[in-house]
Parts: C-alpha cells; structure tokens; sequence
C-alpha cells in the first residue's frame, strides 16, 4: 500500500455538494481506502480572479494502486462530474483533483508531474493539507510542506464550519 495525498476544488454548482460527493466517489476507488480528510476550505480563485471563491480540502488515500490507474480514476470522475478540461487553464469547474504526492514517488511523464507541479505555489493546496499531514516532506527537495506555507499568504482562506 501507498500513501497518496490529494487535493479537491470546485467553484460551481454547489461546491460543497461538489466535493461530498467526489468523496464518495473516491470511495469506490479499488484496492484504495480513504484515511484522513481535512476540514473545507473557502479560498480565492488561483489564476484567474473573475469567477466565484473555491471549495478545497486535502485528503489522504491508501492504495495499492500504480499512480496511472489511480490518475485514470480520477479522470473518470472527474468527468462523470461534468469536468471539461480546455485551454483555459484555472476557471471555474465542479470539481478539480489533484494528485500532490504518491508515496515518496517523484514522477514527470506527459499525462502526470509527482509531486503536483505547483503545490509550493498554492496555499489552498498546502493549508489543508498541513492540517492532516503536518510533517510530511517533498521526496524530490526534502522540504518540510509547513515551511514551504509558512512562506505564502494564508490570510483569505477561511475555514467553512460544516
């Protein structure tokens, strides 16, 4: 079994709704187990600012899963989620999964970048994901992810109470 962390956005059609329900979906993943999920939480847009605020949350995931078969999972639910993958990249969507790490896996093919290209960038990324992982570290820099937030700008990222 492989630990895997992801990441969960969605802006539209009832984020929250959005994001439940992925959750279930994740939970219909074979040879796959849901461990921990962070509390939700309300960010900013990334990218481009002209849409409505996100939904995300982190979660960790056990899987006996290769990163491909995995990816393809989350590609079929993504879909059945109504996603359309454009070239506009960072609009608003009714869910967005990102896998941030796999195991201490460090991957760069054409259809997936472990870990995810531009976590150290996101704090909507890193925020949930400290919160259920607090000291894990990037297996390609050796980087504890704690210090790599402390360094972002968290002040817009509300926690949602559900």
């Amino acid at each position: 079994m492989t630990i895997i962390y992801i990441s969960l956005g969605s802006n539209l059609n009832d984020p929250i709704y959005q994001i439940k329900s992925t959750l279930i979906e994740l939970d219909k993943i074979p040879q796959t187990k849901r461990i921990i999920t962070s509390r939700f939480y309300i960010t900013q847009p990334y990218g481009f600012k002209n849409q409505p605020n996100f939904i995300n949350i982190a979660v960790e995931m056990d899987t006996k899963l290769s990163p491909e078969s995995f990816l393809h999972f989350v590609k079929i639910i993504e879909s059945k989620k109504g996603r359309v993958r454009n070239k506009e990249r960072w609009g608003p969507r009714n869910i967005d999964i990102d896998i941030m790490l796999f195991g201490n896996l460090i991957i760069n093919t054409d259809c997936l970048t472990i870990p995810h290209y531009d976590m150290v960038n996101r704090n909507f990324m890193l925020l949930p994901l400290t919160q259920i992982a607090p000291n894990i570290t990037l297996p390609n820099n050796g980087k504890l992810i704690k210090s790599i937030l402390d360094k972002l700008d968290i002040s817009t990222i509300r926690i949602l109470n559900l």
